[in-house]
C-alpha cells in the first residue's frame, strides 16, 4: 500500500562513514559529467550544426526551429525515463539503476556521431536523430536523479546539501568537455571541415568516457538507507502512485525549484549560440568560448552556493538566488545584444554564474521533498518534468524572437522561470521532510 506523505522521516538513517561519502559524491559526480557531456553535445549541436546536418531549409529560423524541435523531443522523454527508471530504483535499489543509465546515455551519444546526415540518406536522417535522442532522453530521465540521490543517501543529514552540489558540478564539467571539444574541433580542422564532419569527433569521443564512468560507477556500494528498507522488508510496492497521490504539491513546487537551473541554461547557451551566430552574425568560437568560461565560472558558483545551502538551508538560497537571476535577466541580453566581443562572453558567463546559485541546491531540495521509499520516483518525476518545460524553452525564444526581430522575449523568458523558481523557495520548508541537523 502506498504511504501518506509525511513531513518526517519514518526512522533515522543509518550511520555512514565520510570517506565512504567522499568516494560514492565522486562516482556521482563522473557520472553526471558523461551525462551533461552527452546531452550538451546535443544541445550545442542543435544550435550549431543540426540545422544545416538534418533538417535543410532555406530559412534559418525553419531549420533552427526544426532543430530545437528534436532538443526539446529528448526533454518529453525524460519524464517517461523518470516514471520508469525511478520506480524500478525504489524497488530494486539505486546503484542498478545507474549502470543502466550511464549505459544508455554514453551508447546513443556515439551513435549519434555515426549518423549520416540528411544529404546521405534524406529522411531517414532526422528521423533516426530524433530515435536516438527519445533514447537518450529516457536514459538521461533516470540518471541525474540517481545521481543526486545516492550521494545524499550516503552523507550525513548535516552535509547534505553540500555533498548533493558536487553532482551538480558535472553539469559545468560536461559543458566544458562539449563545448571545449567542439572549439578545439573548429580549431583543428576549420569552419568547413567542422561543419562537414568535425562535429561528429565530440560525439564518438563519448564512447572511451563511457567505459571510464563504467569503471568508476561499478565500484559503488548501494545506499544505507535504500539497503535498510530493504532488508526490512518496507519498499514501496507502488510507488509512483504514492507520489502521484500524496505528494503532487511537493512535485509542483520541486518543479518551480529545478527550472532556473535547467530551463535558464538552456536558455543562456543554445538559444544564445543561435541567436548570436544567425541574427547577430556573431562567430561560432566567441560564442563557445563564452559557453566554455561561463562553465569555469559556473564550478565556483556551485561549490559557494553548496556551502551557503548548508548554512543557510537551500530554501533561502533558491529564494534569494531566483531575485537575483531576475534582476540580472535585461542586463546580460543588453551585454549580448551590444556584439561587443567582451560584453557578450561577460553576459554569458554572468546569467549562468547567477541561475547556478540556485541550481547548486536543488538536489539538497528535491531529495528533502520525498521520503526515501519513493524518492528515486519522486525526484524523477518531479526533476524530469521540469525538464519538459526546459526543453521547449530554446524553441519558445526562437519562434518569439523571429516574430519580434528583438532580444526582448529571451530577456522576458528568464524573467518569468527566475520568478517561479524564487517563489518556490518560500514553500519549499513546509513540504520537505524534517530531519534534525539539516537546514531547510
Amino acid at each position: 500500500m502506498a504511504t501518506k506523505a509525511s513531513t518526517h522521516q519514518p526512522s533515522a538513517p543509518p550511520p555512514v562513514s565520510e570517506s565512504v561519502t567522499r568516494k560514492v559524491a565522486l562516482a556521482a559526480l563522473v557520472g553526471t559529467a558523461l551525462e551533461w557531456y552527452d546531452f550538451f553535445l546535443f544541445t550545442t549541436a542543435a544550435a550549431l550544426v543540426f540545422n544545416a546536418q538534418f533538417f535543410v531549409s532555406h530559412d534559418p529560423f525553419i531549420a533552427a526551429m526544426g532543430s530545437f524541435a528534436t532538443l526539446a523531443v529528448g526533454f518529453v522523454a525524460r519524464p517517461i525515463g523518470g516514471f520508469i527508471f525511478g520506480a524500478l530504483g525504489d524497488k530494486v535499489g539505486r546503484k542498478k539503476i545507474l549502470m543502466v543509465t550511464i549505459m544508455g546515455i554514453g551508447v546513443v551519444t556515439g551513435l549519434i556521431g555515426l549518423l549520416p546526415n540528411y544529404m546521405t540518406i534524406g529522411l531517414a536522417a532526422p528521423v533516426l536523430l530524433v530515435v536516438l535522442r527519445i533514447v537518450q532522453g529516457l536514459a538521461v530521465g533516470g540518471e541525474w536523479s540517481g545521481a543526486v540521490i545516492i550521494a545524499v543517501e550516503n552523507a550525513p543529514i548535516e552535509k547534505r546539501t553540500r555533498y548533493a552540489a558536487l553532482p551538480q558540478i558535472g553539469s559545468p564539467i560536461g559543458t566544458i568537455l562539449s563545448s571545449g571539444g567542439f572549439f578545439g574541433m573548429l580549431y583543428l580542422v576549420g569552419q568547413g571541415n567542422f561543419d562537414a564532419w568535425g562535429w561528429r569527433i565530440p560525439f564518438i569521443a563519448a564512447i572511451p568516457l563511457l567505459a571510464i564512468s563504467l569503471w568508476i560507477r561499478g565500484k559503488l556500494s548501494e545506499s544505507p538507507e535504500f539497503a535498510a528498507l530493504m532488508e526490512s522488508g518496507e519498499t514501496e510496492h507502488a510507488p509512483i502512485r504514492g507520489v502521484l497521490k500524496n505528494s503532487w504539491r511537493q512535485i509542483l513546487v520541486g518543479m518551480c525549484s529545478a527550472l532556473l537551473g535547467i530551463g535558464g541554461f538552456y536558455l543562456i547557451t543554445s538559444f544564445v549560440v543561435f541567436y548570436g551566430t544567425k541574427v547577430l552574425h556573431l562567430p561560432y568560437g566567441l560564442l563557445l568560448m563564452g559557453t566554455l568560461l561561463a562553465a569555469v565560472l559556473e564550478i565556483g558558483a556551485l561549490v559557494w552556493a553548496g556551502r551557503m545551502g548548508e548554512k543557510f538551508g537551500a530554501s533561502k538560497v533558491i529564494l534569494w538566488g531566483g531575485i537575483a537571476s531576475a534582476l540580472v535577466a535585461v542586463p546580460v541580453f543588453l551585454a549580448i545584444e551590444s556584439r561587443n566581443p567582451l560584453l557578450v562572453v561577460a553576459g554569458m558567463m554572468v546569467g549562468v554564474a547567477v541561475l547556478s546559485v540556485p541550481y547548486a541546491v536543488s538536489g539538497a531540495a528535491l531529495t528533502s521533498l520525498f521520503a526515501t521509499k519513493v524518492r528515486y520516483t519522486g525526484v524523477a518525476i518531479t526533476s524530469n518534468t521540469a525538464g519538459v518545460i526546459s526543453g521547449f524553452v530554446p524553441l519558445i525564444a526562437t519562434a518569439l524572437v523571429a516574430a519580434s526581430s528583438s532580444f526582448w522575449p529571451g530577456a522576458a523568458i528568464l524573467v518569468v522561470i527566475s520568478v517561479l523558481t524564487a517563489l518556490s523557495g518560500i514553500f519549499l520548508p513546509a513540504l520537505s521532510i524534517k530531519q534534525e541537523g539539516m537546514k531547510l
